[in-house]
């Protein structure tokens, strides 16, 4: 420290210090520097300690609070975020249309003060708020789904409606706080109508309007008839006009001008009521659903999967599985890379990695991406391998899982030698000694009747009414396109004569190809009555003759959380674990978990992991079902009338970044 004009100023110190140090003293503000610190106070920090940051510390956090509040103000002001008004308003019409569904069920509960809130959306309108509750509560609760997932006719909907309901609770209940709540919904509809772009289904409008009029029909008719059998409980003579008039007010929950004896009212009303609900539940169903295309690959489509499975086809064992005609498929910019996918209940499932050179993969994954967003259908991804994951996970942030793990049999080190192979070695030994015979061919060398007896014994072998299987399956025998696949039969010769529908042929393996040194094991059916191992018995032929076929790399089961079976079983396991295990043991029951694993384990494979990628945790149980209903364990088809006659082509409407650009511009 050096004194300059009678002050002590470090020489080391910035400019801005020594010009601080020319200020003229004041209240709080040290003349000496010598003197200490704290001898002034709290209020000033030290110019040399802190530099031009010195700032006074009750300051800075009363500022920081008028920051804040200011902050909170303007976001008020500014209103909610655009991203969170389709799930604001999908919320609000979710709660309010629960307390009319309450009001018009439960009698006492219309008079209560919770129905107040009711009526500060259009569920309430004038005097029909108590009778029309239950439909407008339905009404309210299935139009907040298609708003929360970004529906546009569901946006059109409420546009229109709450106006309409803003007015008629003006007029007849002069309720000034449902007028406001209203009109600030459709308000928040209107400013961010930009939100509400998803597709609807373009078989779900004419379908949903022939279901309104047919249905309604009906229920008009059916409707005349429960209002005609109770004539010894009617009070008066009713016209016909009276009683139509009492149909149609009664399928919207409205009291009519018929009236009856005892408790016959009410049966009258809730059977009409019922109908009415059924009429508006379907139809709004129908109109509203996600979009559900029955896609297919065109033949365009499956000959550019197959060029580029001939050049990229080596690097996922799934890869060939994208060639199933049930999938829909969306391709890179550049063409070199694809992913193909199917979309259930408002999921768009993809199945193993994109197909194709791994450079292009964003630009796939991209357009499945914008495919997923034109449509608000929930993006997944069902057992893709690590590099795979990695690349989902890094393009679009979604979120990836262990599901569980493929076994994969390298041809070179397989053999049945050994004492951990012995039981597997017996059983086969066993069943040679009984007269099977195994015969392991390419599709394209197995003559064409032999390849029907083929598909006709899987088909009945099958025991499900539906075939099971999505991403790693074919859903096809000896298609003509598929030459290259490997079919694995096993005979017992003298078991059959020409004229039975199988024959000699006891059990059937089918493998599809994995690059051109590898197979992929896709299905397997044997008889019941034949003898136990057939399986075994054919994996083993199929290894032993993979050499011949120019096979290196055989492909078996996927076995579903594998680590955690191996893992719970070993000493020293955690409680946790445990639990976790013997619910997956439990779960086998149905699902053949614990078996699966068992069964591939017997080969001593390698364990390849797989996984599962998906955008939240809440998606995870909408995904869960929806990858059942794709692999066949749930089947929730409509009726055979309302099925769809024939498979039309996915057509794809998500533009990509340079058509958004032209036609910006």
């Amino acid at each position: 420290m050096r004194e300059i004009s009678g002050m002590w100023v470090n020489p080391r110190s910035p400019a801005h210090v020594l010009e601080g140090a020319h200020r003229p003293a004041g209240p709080g503000r040290r003349t000496d520097p010598r003197e200490p610190l704290a001898s002034h106070g709290k209020r000033w920090m030290s110019v040399t300690l802190d530099g031009d940051k010195s700032v006074s510390v009750p300051d800075r956090t009363r500022r920081t609070r008028r920051t804040h509040a200011m902050h909170g103000v303007r976001r008020l002001l500014r209103g909610p975020r655009p991203e969170s008004v389709p799930s604001l308003v999908g919320t609000a019409c979710t709660v309010v249309g629960l307390i009319d569904v309450a009001a018009g069920v439960f009698p006492r509960f219309r008079h209560s003060r919770m129905h107040t809130l009711a009526e500060v959306l259009p569920g309430a309108l004038g005097p029909f708020a108590a009778a029309l509750s239950l439909s407008a509560g339905m009404l309210l609760l299935l139009l907040a789904h298609g708003l929360k997932r970004h529906k546009r006719r569901a946006w059109r909907a409420a546009v229109v409606l709450l106006p309409v309901g803003a007015v008629a609770q003006f007029a007849y209940r002069h309720s000034i706080v449902g007028v406001l709540v209203s009109l600030t919904l459709c308000w928040l509809l209107v400013r961010h109508r930009d939100q509400f772009r998803a597709l609807p289904d373009p078989r779900s409008r004419w379908r949903a309007l022939a279901n309104f009029v047919l249905l309604g029909a009906g229920s008009l008719g059916l409707g005349l008839i429960i209002v005609s059998v109770h004539p010894g409980r009617v009070v008066g003579d009713p016209s016909i006009a009276d009683r139509l008039q009492h149909v149609l007010y009664g399928l919207f929950g409205v009291e009519g001008p018929v009236d009856y004896a005892g408790r016959t009212s009410w049966t009258v009303a809730y059977s009409l009521g019922a109908l009415g609900l059924l009429t508006a539940v379907t139809t709004i169903y129908l109109a509203f659903r996600p979009e559900h295309p029955a896609a297919r690959l065109t033949e365009d489509d499956e000959s550019r999967l197959r060029e580029l499975l001939e050049r990229h086809g080596g690097r996922d064992s799934l890869g060939h599985f994208a060639l199933r005609r049930d999938k829909g498929v969306v391709f890179s910019p550049s063409g070199k890379a694809a992913v193909c996918y199917r979309v259930v209940s408002g999921v768009m499932l993809a199945g193993g990695d994109p197909i194709g050179d791994v450079e292009a993969w964003p630009g796939a994954i991209e357009r499945f991406m914008d495919e997923a967003r034109a449509h608000s259908w929930t993006p997944a991804v069902m057992g893709c391998s690590e590099t795979g994951g990695q690349v989902w996970t890094r393009e679009t942030g979604l979120t990836a899982l262990e599901l569980g793990d493929e076994a994969v049999v390298d041809v070179a080190d397989f053999s049945l030698a050994g004492r951990a192979m012995r039981n597997v070695r017996q059983m086969v030994k066993r069943i040679e000694r009984g007269g099977y015979e195994t015969r392991v061919r390419r599709a394209r060398d197995i003559g064409d009747a032999e390849l029907d007896r083929i598909r006709r014994a899987a088909a009945d072998w099958r025991g499900t009414d539906t075939e099971r299987g999505f991403s790693m399956a074919l859903g096809r025998i000896g298609d003509p396109a598929d030459g290259d696949c490997v079919i694995a039969t096993a005979h017992l010769p003298g078991s059959g004569t020409e004229d039975s529908p199988h024959g000699d042929l006891k059990a059937v393996l089918h493998f599809v190809p994995w690059g051109r040194d590898g197979m992929s094991l896709e299905l397997m059916r044997r008889d019941r009555s034949a003898d136990p191992g057939m399986n075994e018995l054919l994996i083993v032929a199929s290894l032993q003759a993979a050499g011949k076929l120019g096979v290196a790399r055989v492909s078996l089961n996927f076995a579903m959380f594998r680590s955690a079976l191996a893992r719970g079983e070993r000493l020293g396991a955690g409680p946790v674990l445990r639990c976790w295990r013997g619910l997956l043991i439990f779960l086998s029951r149905w699902f053949q978990i614990e078996s699966l694993y068992k069964f591939n384990a017997k080969f001593k494979p390698c364990w390849e992991p797989r996984f599962v990628v998906f955008r939240t945790s809440r998606d995870l149980p909408r995904i869960g079902i929806a990858a059942m209903r794709a692999e066949g364990f749930v089947n929730l088809s409509p009726p055979r009338p309302f099925r769809p006659r024939t498979p039309r082509p996915c057509g794809h409407t998500a533009r990509t970044r340079p058509e958004h650009e032209v036609s910006a511009a």
